[in-house]
């Protein structure tokens, strides 16, 4: 049997979906104040939508408009976390190195910067991110109030790099808070937008720095039989599990000195029906076939390496347009969690061929953070492409991750109300305190959040 190259199983398979090539950066808003995020799942008709120049400008329209405000960053949270009747403000012009500090590696930043726009800034003046997550079209601001992460059970959500940030509150004040601030300090760093809008953050950095990323193909459970020890070997270490299939994508990403060297990946499939016309699964096969024909293309896949200043191995641009789910869940359970998710879209023939992700995430102290705690989480995602209703899919799913005690990503898809945050989270309910004293009308929440806050 002919042997497959990665770069040619990429250029027809599920994989693909994962990481196509991001052709454009995010479109400038249009005239009209309608909204709709990233994979066009949520949408809005706002009464007004304000693009801020400057931290003046936004501390007068807080202090002088009425009604509710939300703040945009990129559009790509899938949660409900923007739509309001009421005010947009856009921050795409509050970007790029406000300050930076060569001997503590500390930078200011714009809070709507955009991940992707800030390595090469970065790299300029000798500093790289110490982790990334996968995507790179977030702002800063965006990311860290979602609690976005990378991969590595040994690095934090990106908010944990966060020294300091600036608030402004629903009234206009201004606060600039730090470590100094205990309590506020730990609920800012994950705030869901609902404490006010960020318009600055300091950022803990390193120098710049290289990494190596080895891909290849492995059957998933001799993967998760020593999970623990591969993630504890490497500095990034993730599995990308094909559904109808004995297999899994593996990813290891470590530091080196290694000259760069990269791959020109080929144009890849961007939807469900194209890789399925790929993998010859067009004629509606059983899961047993599927089954068959994906463990003989995954088996033929070579491993491939490839050597890149860090920014640019530990975020991916994305063409294909999806939604998605996830979930944490104690990096003890989180096998179990995987397997019984990978069983029952075989068991129950759904119709899926996105691959799940499943990573770990070291423990951090921000209160609303999938990870906080003492101890690691694995991470678990589930992903539909945006052509696609994944309420079906996503509805099936969500209640395995429950029964593992998972938390949601707040920028992804979940059904949580108020009644189970506060059980997830230790601290949901101090948050809600420091929420209700900073934005006692409750100016900053829409009905998502104020059915999350109770509000």
């Amino acid at each position: 049997m002919k042997q497959l190259s990665r770069r040619s199983f990429l250029a027809s398979s599920v994989k693909a979906v994962l990481f196509g090539a991001y052709a454009v950066k995010g479109s400038a808003f249009a005239q009209s104040t309608s909204w709709s995020n990233w994979s066009g799942g949520q949408t809005c008709q706002p009464a007004g939508r304000y693009d801020i120049g400057s931290e003046e400008e936004l501390t007068s329209l807080l202090r002088n408009t009425l009604g509710p405000i939300r703040p945009i960053g990129s559009g790509h949270s899938f949660s409900p976390l923007v739509p309001t009747d009421g005010h947009l403000v856009v921050i795409d012009q509050l970007s790029g190195i406000l300050d930076s500090d060569p001997d503590t590696m500390q930078v200011t930043l714009g809070a709507g910067s955009r991940l992707g726009d800030l390595g090469p800034q970065l790299d300029a003046i000798g500093q790289g991110m110490i982790n990334l997550p996968d995507i790179d079209r977030q702002t800063v601001a965006g990311a860290i109030a979602t609690g976005t992460h990378g991969t590595g059970v040994t690095l934090q959500a990106l908010s944990s790099f966060i020294t300091s940030l600036r608030l402004v509150t629903s009234t206009g004040s201004v606060m600039d808070i730090d470590a100094t601030d205990g309590d506020l300090f730990h609920a800012a760093r994950v705030n869901v937008g609902a404490l006010g809008i960020v318009t600055q953050v300091k950022m803990q950095n390193r120098e710049a720095y290289k990494l190596k990323k080895r891909e290849w193909a492995a059957p998933t459970e001799d993967i998760l039989a020593n999970f623990d020890e591969l993630a504890a070997s490497h500095r990034h270490f993730e599995i990308f599990p094909l559904v109808y299939s004995d297999y899994s994508l593996v990813l290891s990403i470590d530091e080196t000195d290694e000259p760069i060297g990269q791959i020109d990946l080929q144009p890849e499939p961007s939807d469900d029906a194209s890789i399925a016309e790929s993998l010859g699964l067009t004629s509606n096969p059983t899961p047993a076939e599927r089954r068959r024909i994906s463990n003989a293309t995954a088996s033929r896949i070579q491993a491939t390496e490839a050597v890149d200043v860090s920014y640019k191995l530990l975020s991916n641009v994305r063409n294909s347009r999806f939604n998605e789910m996830e979930y944490s869940v104690p990096a003890e359970v989180g096998a179990e969690c995987l397997r019984e998710i990978l069983r029952t879209i075989y068991e129950q023939e759904i119709d899926v061929l996105f691959p799940l992700e499943y990573r770990y995430v070291s423990g951090d102290d921000n209160w609303l953070s999938m990870s906080y705690g003492d101890h690691p989480h694995a991470t678990i995602s589930i992903h539909r492409t945006a052509s696609e209703d994944y309420r079906p899919y996503f509805d099936i799913i969500e209640p395995i991750f429950w029964k593992y005690g998972g938390r949601p990503h707040w920028g992804k898809v979940h059904s949580l109300t108020h009644r189970e945050l506060t059980q997830l989270y230790p601290h949901f309910k101090d948050f809600m305190e420091i929420r209700r004293s900073l934005d006692p009308q409750g100016r900053m929440l829409n009905p998502h959040l104020r059915a999350l806050f109770n509000g």
